[in-house]
């Protein structure tokens, strides 16, 4: 281990790094990062490092993320560790005053260790191993895999665990990112995993239905993988065989977390937590509720328009769903730069802040010369020489240090809305996935800034007032309890259709759905329509998925090819469809205990749920967002400072009816003032 500052003066410069040891444990809460993702290993040049370092300086840059997706750059052969060309760049970086995030690099996998050990390898479903060409072509399941992985989370960590220019260790990156594989090593660590689950093979096939189709399992070592080439098998088989995926990704990251605070104790740790990727989705719950990865990120890609603002919403609703109930900072240690269009990248920064984010760390530095992402644009240009990029990210780091002391944002939600994995495994069979519902609903709050949870019912102490179960598909006793418990002692949920559908296990429930909370919320549930079908027969000659939803009086038009067929029982209907041959009661609301059970038979959507929410928020006093014009994004800081966002092309005015000054602008105001298109504004009252 070589650091410069030890041989400059002992004494005096090992208490400075004491001290800047300190303050990377703390976080600096109270700092707003900007920063850069760097790639020195790219050809180790120390002339270029050096101009590198000069020009992030030069840009008030504060952190830059390294080391990822680099394993062979440090350990280029087995068990050959090469650290001194980095050491230097650590030096370098911490004498600029530049704070880095390390990442630990466990993927992919080197090529060598692929060579040595091919169980590392995928494997497809039609059972040929892969040739690890791409990312992330890595069975992270595999015992030699991890022994490898961990023996390399050991070294580095030990190594720079107490350099003073360490910020935090990364985490692996986009966890959730690269296919499954099929592998018969796979299929055997299935089999132990079931065994410890079921303990019988008379409980297994009762757990998967094996009557169906002639499928009964004699002994567990019968038991396949789900999937043979393109076909899948029963769903009951699928939904354990991904818990088992999730489960050994969750139990090697929390390995990985316990090494790094085994060898550097307090210091922060990261991830870009993409565990939602379509290729290996996960269950992420694990880790937010864990406590361990005291920074939850992601990467922040909203797209390169400044125009419109969906890519935006998505972006924020990662953090959400990223960060579950954590009160800790939130670290975008990912974010664009790419062919965003002038000033959209400042306009994403200012919209993460209002969700908690505290870093802003570009996706990234240089162009790069050569791999697969050689074409993607960085903040300097192939040959080294800055870009607008650049420019944007200096203004943002300048405008942030203004206004860095009130931040991070503090979420003050008083309303919940479920996450549940296995849900999200289970709706593969219907039209809308349980993350699309959860997103509908993310985005009733968003388009009112009002701060809300993403919670998973289990794990949460559903501490709101109001909660929402947005297509729940799989009831287990756990969350049925604790729904019940919440609605008992006063709070409101709203449960919409596809929840509640099948149990633990994947079968479709045979007892009064919705499944074990039937009386609380005072309904049963029977089949489903599809719209279209119904609509040969509607009254009001409607065609395709469209449909007329009631509620108090009012109606809206909206589509959906679903709907549940709902049956009160004791519960009130206050919502009904009614363009079809006759009115169907679609949402109903239930009194138990001292709170209530709100019912809806579609998917969640803002047309539907609009209305119930302005009623409920008046009606059980949750706190509004700052009332603005439309398309200003919004947050009360504390008691005197307020974040403002236009996010449209139009220049909006802000009521105001005191003094107030611009910390961004340094300039004051008398009551109403305006902001410009796209442009942000922070507010001090006086």
């Amino acid at each position: 281990m070589r650091f410069h500052y030890i041989k400059i003066n002992k004494i005096n410069l090992w208490c400075l790094a004491l001290l800047s040891c300190f303050f990377s444990i703390s976080g600096s809460a109270q700092n707003l990062y900007v920063g850069a993702n760097y790639h020195p290993h790219d050809d180790k040049n120390p002339e270029k490092i050096k101009k590198d370092i000069q020009l992030m300086k030069a840009a008030g840059l504060s952190v830059v993320r390294m080391g990822h997706l680099a394993w062979d750059s440090y350990e280029p052969s087995e068990g050959k560790f090469d650290f001194e060309w980095f050491d230097t760049v650590m030096d370098q970086m911490g004498q600029a005053g530049i704070k880095v995030i390390l990442d630990i690099a466990i993927r992919p996998a080197p090529i060598w260790l692929h060579q040595k050990h091919p169980s590392i390898d995928v494997t497809n479903p039609e059972g040929n191993a892969q040739y690890p060409n791409h990312r992330y072509m890595d069975d992270v399941g595999d015992p030699m895999f991890q022994k490898y992985a961990l023996r390399f989370t050991d070294t580095l960590s030990k190594h720079y665990a107490k350099h003073p220019a360490l910020l935090a260790f990364g985490i692996d990156n986009e966890s959730g990112d690269g296919p499954i594989s099929y592998s018969e090593t796979v299929r055997k660590r299935f089999v132990v995993w079931l065994t410890k689950k079921y303990s019988t093979v008379d409980n297994l096939n009762n757990a998967w239905a094996t009557q169906r189709w002639s499928r009964r399992i004699n002994q567990f070592d019968e038991v396949g993988l789900p999937v043979t080439g393109p076909k899948n098998g029963a769903p009951e088989k699928i939904l354990d065989f991904r818990r088992f995926i999730s489960d050994e990704i969750n139990q090697f990251l929390f390995k990985v977390l316990d090494k790094v605070n085994q060898n550097a104790p307090g210091v922060l740790t990261n991830t870009n937590a993409w565990y939602y990727s379509s290729m290996r989705y996960f269950d992420y719950s694990d880790i937010a509720y864990s406590g361990k990865m005291t920074r939850q990120g992601e990467g922040f890609y909203p797209g390169n328009t400044l125009l419109t603002n969906w890519g935006v919403i998505n972006s924020l609703f990662g953090i959400s769903r990223i960060q579950f109930e954590s009160r800790n900072p939130f670290w975008c240690s990912e974010f664009t730069t790419m062919t965003a269009v002038p000033n959209s990248i400042r306009k994403s920064a200012y919209a993460s802040l209002m969700y908690g984010n505290q870093m802003v760390c570009g996706w990234t530095w240089q162009s790069m010369h050569s791999g697969e992402e050689q074409y993607l644009e960085g903040m300097i240009d192939w040959d080294g020489i800055p870009n607008r990029k650049y420019e944007e990210y200096k203004k943002i780091a300048t405008e942030f240090k203004k206004i860095e002391k009130f931040f991070p944002y503090k979420s003050q939600a008083e309303v919940g809305m479920a996450f549940s994995f296995p849900s999200q495994m289970a709706s593969d069979a219907f039209p809308e996935k349980q993350e699309d519902q959860l997103k509908a609903c993310f985005d009733l709050f968003y388009f009112r800034n009002m701060d809300a949870r993403i919670v998973e019912i289990s794990k949460s102490a559903l501490n709101y007032k109001l909660l929402f179960v947005p297509g729940v598909a799989v009831m287990d006793e756990k969350t049925a309890d604790k729904i019940r418990g919440f609605v008992k002692n006063g709070g409101t949920v709203v449960m919409t259709n596809n929840s509640a559908i099948v149990d633990e296990t994947g079968k479709v429930f045979s007892s009064t759905r919705p499944g074990m909370l039937s009386d609380v919320f005072g309904i049963r549930v029977g089949s489903f329509e599809e719209t279209e079908m119904l609509n040969e027969i509607s009254r009001k000659s409607y065609k395709g998925k469209k449909i007329e939803f009631t509620y108090n009086g009012k109606t809206t038009d909206l589509e959906s090819e679903r709907f549940d067929i709902i049956e009160p029982k004791g519960a009130q209907v206050i919502g009904s469809l009614t363009s079809l041959d006759k009115d169907y009661p679609i949402m109903t609301k239930n009194k138990y205990g001292k709170g209530q059970a709100i019912y809806v038979g579609l998917p969640a959507n803002g047309n539907v749920l609009n209305l119930l929410l302005d009623d409920l928020i008046k009606e059980l006093g949750i706190k509004k967002g700052p009332e603005v014009p439309n398309g200003v994004m919004a947050r009360q800081i504390d008691k005197k400072h307020y974040l403002y966002l236009n996010v449209t092309g139009e220049a909006k005015e802000i009521q105001m009816k005191t003094k107030s000054r611009s910390l961004l602008l340094d300039k004051d105001y008398v009551g109403n003032f305006t902001i410009k298109p796209y442009e942000p504004e922070f507010i001090e009252l006086k």
